[in-house]
């Protein structure tokens, strides 16, 4: 039988890594992960739980606009956060559009300088990675 058991990491194409880059890392908090190995195209990658976010300084084929406000009706990476209340307190200080989970549960979309949207779902300050197993 196969089973499908984690999701290892997802890919964003960005057009410009420095701007990306400060979105990720100044804004989201993510560090670089040293362990990226030389490929023949610039990218960041970032570990996110037992997973990862890897980002490739590639051309867009995706227009920028026409997209969903909404990033939930759009394609989407969802992460979950401890601290959720204090990142949404990030965003509204640097005046970063995102819109509210339709759900009725504390989670955001927010598309980075790319267009990427993001899920950002708020946990519980004890959530471990094993916890991210069960959620669903």
């Amino acid at each position: 039988m196969v089973r499908l058991t984690e999701l290892l990491h997802a890919s964003l194409l960005v057009a410009d890594l420095p701007t990306a880059r400060a979105f990720y890392e100044g804004v989201l908090g993510l560090t670089p992960d040293a362990n990226r190995p030389d490929l023949n195209f610039e990218g960041v990658w970032y570990a996110v739980g037992g997973g990862a976010i890897h980002l490739l300084a590639l051309p867009n084929p995706d227009p920028l606009t026409g997209r969903p406000e909404h990033g939930g009706r759009d394609r989407h990476v969802a992460l979950g956060v401890v601290g959720w209340a204090e990142l949404r307190a990030r965003l509204d200080a640097q005046g970063l559009p995102y819109s509210l989970s339709r759900s009725g549960r504390a989670a955001l979309f927010v598309r980075d300088p790319d267009g990427n949207a993001l899920e950002l779902i708020e946990m519980p300050p004890s959530h471990t990675e094993k916890d991210s197993e069960s959620h669903g």
